[in-house]
C-alpha cells in the first residue's frame, strides 16, 4: 500500500494528484524549480524538495534529481502527473528499479506506445483502423498531409502541409520542436483528413488482465494542434461509440495495458474512424469523464498501482460535461504567450476544486492563484474550468457565463475566445472539427464591443476620482474637480491593449451627479504617425454610484455595474459587456528614449533560435525574419512591411527580454522605386 507519494510534476497537475491523496490519507511530496518555489502546489504538499536549475530540462526532466528527491523525502511511490515524464519509459524503469511503486503503465508498454510508428504497426495487427503514413517525403503526392512527432504529444512537432513546396520546411521545423520538447526529433507523415473530429476513449487496465472503457470525449476544438475545449460524452451515434470503445479496448489488450490511458481517434465526416495514438497517462481533460461517471481517476490509478482490481461494476455516464483550458496567451496575435503577475484570479459560482462535485455545477482545476507570476519556462495553461449539466446546452450556458464573469487581471488570457466559442451557433449545433477556429474568425473578437469601451474607461476614471476623494486630507466631501464656475472638465487618458489610447472627459455637479461626459480614441502609434482623435457617439449616462472598487452607471435607461481593480497605473474593469485592461497615462509624461523607426520588439522573454535573413537583405511584408522560442513553442517574427534589414542585434541562441529590439526594417523606397523627375517641369 502506498504511504507517501512523490508527484514528479508541477502546477495544476500536482495539485490535482494531491487532492486525491488528501482524501485517501496518502502523504505527498512536491518537487519544484526555483521559479516555482512560491507556487500553490509546493505549499500544499506535506513535503517539498527543491530541484536545482532554472529550465525544465535542468529540473523536472532530470530523472536522477527526481529519484534523489524521493530518497531524501522517504517517498515509496512516484506519480508522473500527465506531462513531462509521464510517457518516459526510461523514467518508469528507473523508478521501479529503485524499489519504488510506479503509478502508471509498465515501462515496456510506455516504450511500445511511445514510438508512434511501431505502435501503429502493432495495433494494426490487432484490428485497429489506421491512416496511411510515411517515414520520409519520397513518393508523397496526395496532399494535405500532417507531419507528427513520433515521441511525445500535446500538439508539439505537428504541422499541416497542403502542397509539396512546404513539406521539407515543415518536416525540419517539426523535428526541431519535437527535439526541444521530447529530446527526440523523429517525425512521420500521415494523410490529413479535412473536417476530421478528434474523439478519444478513456481506458483503464488492472494487474488482473482486465481492460475497460470508461467513456469517450470530444476534443476537436484545438489551437496549434492542442486542445482547448473538451467534452464528454462525444456527440456521436451509438453504433460509432460502441465501435470506438471496442477498438480502444482491443488496443489496450494488445499491449497488456495497466493503469489509466487514452486511445485517440480521428473521426471522418462519414463516420469512419482511424487510430491516432495512445497516451500512456492520464489526460489533461480527464475531469469531464470524472464528472460524468462519478469516478476519481487518480484514485483508480493508485488502486491499480497497489495491485488491486478495478471495481466489478462500473458506473454509467450521466449528463454532459465541458472543459475549457484557460491559457496565458493572446489569441488574436497568433496565440502569442503572455507573461506577468496575475493580480486577481476569481471565477464565480465554483462549487468544487480538483474533484468532489456530486451535482451539476462548476469545477475549477487551477495551477495559479492571485499573485502567481506567469513566466516563460512552462506551458501557458493557467487553469481548467469544467461545467457539468444535465444536458449539453445546460453545461454550455453555465460554463460560458462563469467564464465571462471571471475576474482575470494582469495577464492576457484566451478567455474571450473561449466564451465566444461556447456561445457560437456552430458549437451549439455540434458543427465542430479540428479546423473550427480556422473557419470561425468571429470568435477571435473581444467580448467587449468597441463602442462600449468608453463606458469602461469612464468607470475607471470615476473610480479613480472616488479614490482621490476618499483619501483627500481636506474637503473630501466635494466632488472631484468641482468649481463654483464650470470651466474645463476632468480629463483622464488610458492606454488600451493593442497600442491605442482613449481619453475620457467628465464633469460632476455640486451634488456629485455626472453633468457631462465625452471620450475620444486614437491610435497611439501607426505607420503614418499618431492619428487624429475621433469623437465617439456617446450614450446618455447618469452616475448612480461610484466607489474606488465599484461604479454603477445608468446607460440609456439601463443600469450597469462595473467592478474596478487598480494596481499601480493599471486599471482592470469588469462590466456586463466584457472586461477592459487599461493603463492610466500620466498627464505630463517624462521624455523617453525613442526606438528607431521600423524596429520589431520582442513581445515576451525568450530565445532566438534561428535568424532567417541577413543585414542588407531586402524582405517583403510577412517574410520570416527570425524565430523566437518561449513557453516551449516556436513563434515566427515576420516583417511588418517591405524594406531592407538594417539591424539584427540578437544572434541565434541569444536570450531577450520583453521590448528588446529583434530587428530593424528600413522601409524607405529603393532607388529604383523612385519616379524619375521630369526636367521640363518647373518645380516653382
Amino acid at each position: 500500500m502506498i504511504r507517501k507519494l512523490l508527484v514528479a510534476n508541477r502546477g495544476e497537475i500536482a495539485r490535482r494528484v494531491f487532492a486525491t491523496c488528501r482524501a485517501l490519507g496518502v502523504e505527498t511530496v512536491a518537487v519544484h524549480s526555483d521559479a516555482d518555489a512560491a507556487e500553490p502546489f509546493v505549499g500544499e504538499a506535506d513535503q517539498a524538495v527543491r530541484l536545482p536549475g532554472a529550465t525544465p530540462a535542468e529540473t523536472y526532466l532530470r530523472i536522477e534529481k527526481i529519484l534523489d528527491a524521493a530518497r531524501r523525502s522517504g517517498a515509496d511511490a512516484v506519480h508522473p502527473g500527465y506531462g513531462f515524464l509521464a510517457e518516459n519509459a526510461e523514467f518508469a524503469a528507473a523508478v521501479t528499479d529503485a524499489g519504488l511503486t510506479w503509478v502508471g503503465p509498465p515501462a515496456k508498454v510506455i516504450a511500445a506506445m511511445g514510438d508512434k510508428l511501431a505502435a501503429k504497426a502493432m495495433l494494426a495487427e490487432a484490428g485497429v483502423p489506421m491512416l496511411p503514413s510515411w517515414t520520409d517525403t519520397d513518393g508523397i503526392s496526395d496532399f494535405p498531409v500532417l507531419v507528427k512527432a513520433s515521441a511525445g504529444g500535446g500538439g508539439r512537432g505537428m504541422r499541416i502541409v497542403r502542397d509539396a513546396a512546404g513539406l521539407a520546411e515543415a518536416v525540419a521545423s517539426a523535428r526541431r520542436e519535437a527535439a526541444a520538447a521530447f529530446g527526440d526529433g523523429t517525425v512521420f507523415i500521415e494523410r490529413y483528413v479535412e473536417r476530421g473530429r478528434h474523439v478519444e476513449v478513456q481506458i483503464f487496465g488492472d494487474a488482473h488482465g482486465r481492460v475497460v472503457a470508461l467513456g469517450d470525449r470530444e476534443c476537436s476544438i484545438q489551437r496549434r494542434h492542442q486542445k482547448i475545449v473538451e467534452e464528454a460524452p462525444a456527440v456521436v451515434p451509438e453504433q460509432v461509440r460502441t465501435a470506438l470503445h471496442e477498438a480502444a479496448v482491443a488496443a489496450g489488450r494488445a499491449v497488456d495495458y495497466l493503469g489509466a490511458g487514452t486511445v485517440e481517434f480521428l473521426l471522418a465526416p462519414g463516420g469512419e474512424f482511424f487510430f491516432l495514438e495512445m497516451n500512456t497517462r492520464l489526460q489533461v481533460e480527464h475531469p469531464v469523464t470524472e464528472l460524468c461517471t462519478g469516478l476519481d481517476l487518480v484514485g483508480l490509478q493508485l488502486l491499480v498501482a497497489e495491485g488491486e482490481p478495478l471495481p466489478a461494476t462500473l458506473p454509467v455516464s450521466t449528463g454532459h460535461a465541458i472543459e475549457v483550458r484557460l491559457c496565458a496567451e493572446d489569441a488574436g496575435a497568433g496565440w502569442r504567450p503572455a507573461t506577468g503577475t496575475l493580480h486577481r484570479f476569481t471565477v464565480p459560482a465554483v462549487a468544487a476544486e480538483f474533484g468532489g462535485l456530486t451535482r451539476p455545477g462548476l469545477r475549477l482545476d487551477s495551477g495559479v492563484v492571485a499573485g502567481s507570476v506567469v513566466g516563460v519556462h512552462y506551458d501557458s495553461m493557467l487553469a481548467k474550468l469544467i461545467a457539468w449539466g444535465r444536458t449539453r446546452a445546460e453545461a454550455t450556458r453555465l460554463l460560458s457565463t462563469a467564464l465571462a464573469r471571471a475576474e482575470l487581471h494582469g495577464v492576457t488570457t484566451n478567455r474571450d475566445l473561449l466564451v465566444r466559442v461556447l456561445r457560437s451557433p456552430a458549437f451549439a449545433a455540434v458543427e465542430i472539427d479540428t479546423g473550427f477556429l480556422d473557419r470561425h474568425a468571429e470568435v477571435f473578437a473581444p467580448l467587449l464591443p468597441t463602442d462600449r469601451l468608453p463606458l469602461a474607461a469612464l468607470a475607471a476614471a470615476l473610480a479613480a476620482a472616488a479614490q482621490r476623494r476618499a483619501t483627500a486630507p481636506v474637503l473630501a466631501g466635494l466632488p472631484s474637480g468641482w468649481r463654483n464656475v464650470p470651466a474645463f472638465p476632468q480629463t483622464t487618458r488610458f492606454a488600451v491593449t493593442g497600442g491605442d489610447e482613449i481619453e475620457v472627459r467628465y464633469r460632476l455637479d455640486r451634488a456629485g451627479r455626472l453633468a457631462e461626459w465625452s471620450s475620444t480614441s486614437a491610435a497611439s502609434d501607426s505607420a503614418d504617425g499618431p492619428e487624429a482623435p475621433e469623437p465617439a457617439v456617446e450614450p446618455s449616462v447618469a452616475l448612480v454610484e461610484a466607489t474606488p472598487e465599484r461604479v454603477v452607471l445608468d446607460v440609456d435607461g439601463v443600469r450597469c455595474a462595473y467592478r474596478v481593480n487598480r494596481v499601480g497605473s493599471a486599471v482592470f474593469v469588469d462590466g456586463p459587456d466584457g472586461a477592459a485592461s487599461l493603463a492610466e497615462l500620466p498627464r505630463l509624461p517624462l521624455p523617453t528614449a525613442e526606438v528607431a523607426a521600423g524596429s520589431l520588439l520582442a513581445p515576451l522573454p525568450g530565445a532566438v533560435t534561428r535568424v532567417h535573413v541577413q543585414v542588407g537583405q531586402r524582405v517583403t511584408a510577412g517574410e520570416p525574419l527570425l524565430t523566437l522560442e518561449a513557453m516551449k513553442l516556436e513563434h515566427p517574427v515576420l516583417a511588418p512591411t517591405e524594406g531592407v534589414v538594417a539591424e539584427l542585434p540578437v544572434p541565434a541562441g541569444g536570450q531577450v527580454q520583453t521590448g528588446a529590439v529583434l530587428a530593424v526594417i528600413d522601409s524607405s523606397p529603393a532607388p529604383g522605386d523612385l519616379e524619375p523627375s521630369n526636367p521640363e517641369e518647373d518645380p516653382r
